[in-house]
């Protein structure tokens, strides 16, 4: 089975004297250990799907598959866990605690999820995790201590540091310059490498797709290219910054080749 499936998903937000569909009959398979961008302008529903594949958001109809578990009516409280053991989360704005430590951050979310761990080996944990993505020396600065691309290393770290199979990651580069955004961008790709972890890349930047294995393309709340395609032209991440002279193929939401 899949890591992840999704059948006819539909989600429509109910105000106060109108019901706004917004997503329109979404089917999606995503396999364990893949890379997979989501890309779309604005208001093409990619954010709302994110929010349905964080189990943040639930369907209006359809069914989604997790790991083995059909998600798409279980409770509250029962998509709480699941965030929390199987989903890390990376968002464009860093999310980090001022005034506190780079591994204080990272250890939080142990306190939790966790609490069979004792405080030094939830510090270890943390630890650990910052060694993996390049700040050994940087374990103790505070945010304001830190570059944008530190911060959003610590971010990356904690949402990893419960070992969640699936790492979600909406416009994590977009508070970034291009150097910084590539950097985070090849960390993204060593992590999917070697940890087999499974990542959903949210972005609007074709440039920042090419990085994923597969760019599944939205558009007024449907797909509309890559639901799947077989290509592995972007597996090579260094392939995608020679794309001047070797592009890979894709397929843009209004349908055009580039």
């Amino acid at each position: 089975m899949d890591f992840i499936e999704l059948q006819d998903i539909r989600k429509t937000y109910h105000m106060t004297d109108i019901d706004v569909p917004v997503l329109h009959g979404i089917s999606l398979k995503i396999a364990k250990g893949e890379f997979v961008a989501l890309m779309g302008a604005s208001g093409s529903g990619k954010s709302t799907l994110m929010h349905i594949l964080g189990c943040l958001d639930h369907t209006t109809s359809g069914r989604y598959w997790l790991d083995g578990e059909e998600v798409s009516n279980i409770s509250a409280d029962r998509r709480a866990l699941v965030r929390n053991h199987k989903i890390g989360f990376v968002f464009q704005g860093f999310n980090l605690l001022a005034r506190t430590s780079a591994v204080e951050n990272v250890a939080m979310p142990l306190s939790y999820t966790a609490t069979h761990l004792s405080e030094r080996q939830a510090r270890q944990r943390a630890t650990e995790m910052l060694v993996r993505v390049g700040l050994s020396d940087r374990l103790y600065h505070e945010p304001s201590k830190l570059s944008g691309g530190q911060q959003q290393r610590v971010a990356i770290a904690r949402a990893l540091v419960n070992n969640p199979p699936l790492l979600l990651a909406d416009e994590p580069t977009g508070n970034l310059d291009s150097r910084t955004s590539e950097e985070i961008l090849h960390m993204f790709h060593e992590l999917n490498e070697s940890m087999g972890l499974t990542i959903v890349l949210v972005t609007h930047e074709l440039d920042v797709a090419r990085y994923a294995q597969r760019t599944v393309h939205m558009r007024d709340g449907l797909i509309v290219e890559g639901e799947y395609d077989g290509s592995s032209e972007t597996d090579d991440v260094h392939r995608a910054q020679d794309q001047t002279q070797s592009p890979a193929r894709s397929t843009t939401a209004e349908g055009q080749t580039s």
